[in-house]
């Protein structure tokens, strides 16, 4: 048996929840060893909660004290491209939150950086969620046939004040709030990612974006038209200030082809034409199995030493799909 992989996890804020209890699956293979964050209060919860023996300040520190076999950056965007850098400097794999850098620029210039010196996955989860695989199963046997449009839909009121005044994503997710970037670049970029492993390589022809809400830096709404392999139409919708939509939303995915068509609306995946198929899936727990798979996809990698799914030179022809949205927008300058 090969011995447990041990992990140093740099970043304690909200998404590290997810990471944590994906990497608690693969217990006897990886374990988190070690957590950097400046938030002494952040970093010394996720230890407690999870029983990480060491805790730091920063990655630097992590890094320094020596004894680990891979990391997970989990922080800010901002800082991805520098730690992404001083791990390869330490010559460890490394899986990375999406996205690699801020920009496309950003981004190739440290895959550039990297090459050769690092083995590095980019954590892009959407994709591994069960429902998407199971529709990227029926799509690969060819079912309902060469798909010739496709719609994905994400509608909620996550930027629209609550009772109290709150905007719900922004309790949610603070971060957000300071973005330039924000719908596309934060939220979207898993469903351009999505869409790119369902039904390969795609273009976008034009987007539209807009900002309802007035503690945004960035958009809260996008319309996105794309074409793809045999001439696929592809539209994107989404928006997080629609009166009388939930604060949060699970996607809503219709694709169609000259056989059939397949469906997912809320739990229900479905498929109906040559054939009628129907499954159904826990939200929340596929929400939650998606990080683990991600993580484990990561670990199976290095033990095999076979290609990850999300490698950098994949992961580049998604942020060139976010970058020409907010071209095609007229915001190529938003950063």
């Amino acid at each position: 048996m090969s011995a447990v992989r041990r992990i140093g996890l740099i970043g304690a804020g909200w998404v590290t929840q997810h990471h944590l209890v994906g990497w608690a699956a693969l217990k006897g293979r990886a374990e988190v060893v070690a957590i950097a964050d400046p938030s002494a209060e952040r970093r010394e919860a996720r230890a407690q909660a999870f029983q990480i023996p060491h805790t730091y300040p920063d990655a630097q520190a992590l890094l320094a004290a020596g004894g680990l076999d891979a990391v997970d950056i989990a922080a800010p965007r901002a800082v991805h491209a520098e730690l992404v850098r001083l791990a390869a400097d330490h010559g460890l794999p490394i899986l990375c939150q999406k996205p690699l850098a801020p920009t496309l620029a950003e981004a190739e210039a440290l895959v550039a950086a990297v090459e050769g010196r690092a083995r590095l996955m980019v954590h892009e989860n959407w994709r591994f969620r069960a429902y998407y695989r199971e529709a990227a199963a029926w799509l690969r046997a060819g079912v309902i046939g060469r798909p010739f449009a496709a719609r994905l839909d994400l509608v909620t009121s996550g930027t629209l004040p609550d009772g109290a005044g709150r905007y719900p994503a922004l309790e949610r997710q603070p971060f957000m709030r300071d973005e330039a970037r924000m719908l596309v670049a934060e939220v979207l970029i898993h469903h351009l990612d999505t869409l790119r492993m369902l039904l390969g390589p795609l273009r976008v022809t034009a987007c539209a974006t807009s900002r309802t809400c007035p503690d945004l830096a960035g958009e809260d709404t996008a319309l996105i038209q794309l074409t793809g392999p045999g001439g696929v139409a592809v539209q994107v919708f989404a928006t997080f200030a629609a009166h009388g939509a939930p604060p949060a939303s699970p996607d809503r995915l219709e694709i169609l082809g000259p056989g059939g068509a397949i469906r997912l609306q809320g739990s229900e995946l479905s498929m109906t034409g040559r054939e009628t198929r129907l499954q159904t899936f826990d939200l929340a727990a596929t929400y939650a199995e998606s990080y683990a798979a991600a993580i484990a996809h990561f670990i199976d990698r290095l033990e095999d030493g076979a290609p990850f799914e999300t490698e950098p030179a994949d992961n580049l022809e998604t942020l060139r799909l976010v970058e020409d949205c907010y071209r095609l927008a007229g915001r190529a300058e938003a950063r």
